[in-house]
C-alpha cells in the first residue's frame, strides 16, 4: 500500500523520536525523575510571559474572523513587516515586506524553499555533522543530498572539500548555525571565504547556486560569540528561522524565511515560494501566532540565554571531570561529545542501560560521537551525574 518513497523512511524512523518514545516508556517505570533523557532538542525553558499576555490581548481586542482566517498565502502584512524592521535594526539589513514569507516553522520553510528551487538530480551539499531530515527535505523534491565530511577538529566546515563538491549539479549549500549537533557557530571570516568560493563557482559553471542558512538557534550564542547574519556576504541566500528554540514554541510551528533583493530573481522566487508555502498544503502559517509573533517583537521578548548557558557550564564541566571528550558549545542547546568507543550506537545503549538517552553520531553523519541536548531543568543535569561518572568509569575514564 505505501510507497517506495516511503519504505525507507518508514524502515529507519528517526533515532531520535524513538530515544524520546524509550524515555517516555523509562519514566513509566522508574518516575521521571529518574530517567536522564537528552535526546529530543525540546525545550525545558518556559515560553517568554510576554507570549501568553500576547494571546490573551489578542483573544480580547481583536476580531475572531481575523485572527483565525485566511490571510495571503505570505503570511500578514504587518506582521512581515514588523518582522523586517526588527532585522533592519538588528543587522543593518533593508528587508521589506516582500522579502519575509511566513512558514509553518524552519522545517517547513526548508522545504518551500527547496521545492521552489530544485529540479530533479539537483544536488544539495551540506557539512557533517548535520540534521538528519535535511536528506529526507532533498529527497522529497528528488534532489540528491551531498554531504562532506565532519572536521572533527573543531566542527568547522571544510571549505576546501566543499570547492571540490561543488559540480555542475549544484543548486544549493544548506549549512546550519549555530549548528546542531555540535554547538558550533560559523564566524563571519569562514562565511566569507565559503561566499568567494561560491561566486566563482557560480562563475564556473554559470549556474546559480543558493546558499540556505537553517537558524532555529541564532538567538542562543554564548560567552559573547557573534553569530552573523549570513545574507551580508552572500547574495543568493535564503534565511530559514524559526521561534521554536528563540521563544520556546516548538509545537506552534511558525517561522520565517527570509528571501532578499539581493537574491537572483528575487522576486520571482518570493512569489514561486509564496505559492509552494500553498500547495504543500500549509496554505499559511498558523495565524494566531503570526498576531503574536508580532506583538512578542514589539514587547521586547528574548530567549531566557541565562538558563541555557548554566546548563551548558554543567554539564560540559561535569562531564570534563569523568574523562569524557567534548567541544565547548558556543551556541545553540547542544554538545557533541566522543564516545570512549569506536562503535558509540553501543556506547549509547551501555548509556541506556543507567536511563541516559544520548543520541548516536552516526544519526548526523558523524559516528564515533553522541548528542547531548541540556535543553532540560538543571536539576535533571545535577542528577544525571552519578549515571555519567558510573558510565565514565565502566570505560577507565575515572577511578572505580
Amino acid at each position: 500500500m505505501i510507497s517506495t518513497k516511503m519504505k525507507p523512511l518508514v524502515e529507519n524512523n528517526s533515532v531520535i523520536r524513538e530515544m524520546f518514545e524509550e524515555g517516555k516508556r523509562l519514566a513509566a517505570i522508574y518516575g521521571s525523575e529518574n530517567v536522564y533523557d537528552f535526546s529530543l532538542g525540546n525545550p525545558n525553558v518556559p515560553a517568554p510571559e510576554a507570549v501568553k499576555e500576547s494571546i490573551l490581548e489578542i483573544l480580547e481586542k481583536e476580531e475572531s474572523t481575523f485572527v483565525h482566517g485566511y490571510m495571503s498565502n505570505a503570511g500578514y502584512e504587518d506582521v512581515r513587516e514588523t518582522i523586517a524592521d526588527s532585522l533592519n535594526v538588528r543587522f543593518g539589513t533593508s528587508f521589506g515586506v516582500n522579502n519575509i514569507l511566513m512558514t509553518v516553522g524552519a522545517a517547513s520553510g526548508l522545504n518551500v524553499i527547496l521545492k521552489t528551487i530544485l529540479e530533479p538530480e539537483d544536488e544539495v551539499i551540506t557539512f557533517a555533522p548535520y540534521f538528519v531530515e535535511y536528506g529526507n527535505y532533498v529527497h522529497n523534491y528528488d534532489g540528491k543530498l551531498v554531504v562532506i565530511p565532519p572536521n572533527t577538529v573543531d566542527f568547522q566546515p571544510n571549505l576546501e572539500e566543499l570547492a571540490k563538491k561543488i559540480t555542475a549539479k549544484t543548486k544549493a549549500v544548506l549549512i546550519n548555525t549555530p549548528n546542531n549537533p555540535t554547538g558550533v557557530v560559523y564566524s563571519g571570516e569562514t562565511l566569507k571565504q565559503m561566499a568567494e568560493i561560491l561566486r566563482q563557482k557560480e562563475k564556473e559553471f554559470q549556474r546559480d547556486i543558493v546558499l540556505i542558512s537553517d537558524e532555529p538557534y541564532r538567538e542562543l550564542a554564548y560567552d559573547g560569540v557573534e553569530v552573523p547574519y549570513v545574507t551580508q556576504y552572500y547574495e543568493n541566500t535564503v534565511i530559514c528561522y524559526s521561534y521554536s528554540k528563540s521563544l520556546s514554541l516548538p509545537g506552534e510551528r511558525i517561522g520565517y524565511l527570509v528571501i532578499p533583493d539581493e537574491c537572483k530573481d528575487s522576486k520571482e522566487v518570493f512569489t514561486a515560494a509564496t505559492i509552494a508555502n500553498r500547495v504543500l498544503g500549509s496554505v499559511n502559517a498558523p495565524s494566531l501566532m503570526q498576531r503574536v509573533i508580532k506583538r512578542c517583537i514589539e514587547k521586547g521578548a528574548t530567549v531566557n540565554l541565562a538558563a541555557y548557558d548554566r546548563n551548558r557550564n554543567l554539564l560540559y564541566e561535569g562531564l570534563k571531570a569523568c574523562g569524557f571528550f567534548c567541544v565547548r558549545p558556543e551556541g545553540a542547546f547542544y554538545l557533541f561529545m566522543k564516545s570512549p568507543i569506536a562503535d558509540e550506537k553501543e556506547f549509547c545503549n551501555q548509556a541506556a542501560k543507567h536511563r541516559l538517552l544520548l543520541v548516536s553520531g552516526s544519526s548526523f553523519a558523524c559516528p564515533g560521537y553522541v548528542r547531548i541536548a541540556y535543553c532540560v531543568s538543571y536539576e535533571q543535569i545535577e542528577r544525571s551525574m552519578t549515571a555519567f561518572q558510573s558510565l565514565a568509569k565502566e570505560y577507565g575514564l575515572m577511578g572505580g
